[in-house]
């Protein structure tokens, strides 16, 4: 399933959510103090292009906190609100919940993305 998954994935969206993941990570690496910020925009691109197989744990400290709450105002709400809304639209159908649940996924590491990491499994 996660290989076929993925690909479903990559042509029916997730090509799209990868992409608003890297244009906003440009527009943060405008800036030398956005640059990391950037960075981690990019690594969670790569879960936005194939997500299935994958797993967000959450972990962090004081830094992460910070970063997040940063970024929740300033791209967070955006992206998070965006791959909700197309989650939402695919769990119309039957066949569209396994895409809607990969959606939510990306929506609540857009909310908070720093200090998680993506494991395989």
């Amino acid at each position: 399933m996660g290989m076929l998954g993925n690909l479903l994935w990559f042509l029916c969206g997730g090509l799209l959510s990868g992409m608003a993941w890297i244009f906003v990570g440009c527009l943060w690496c405008v800036t030398v103090i956005g640059v990391p910020v950037g960075l981690q925009c990019f690594k969670m691109a790569e879960l936005s292009f194939f997500p299935f197989g994958k797993q967000v744990i959450y972990q962090g400290g004081a830094v992460s906190f910070l970063t997040n709450v940063l970024w929740f105002f300033l791209s967070g709400i955006e992206l998070a609100l965006a791959n909700f809304t197309a989650g939402c639209l695919l769990c119309i159908t039957i066949i569209g919940i396994p895409f809607g649940k990969q959606f939510f996924k990306i929506a609540k590491l857009a909310l908070a993305p720093f200090g998680a990491v993506i494991v395989h499994y």
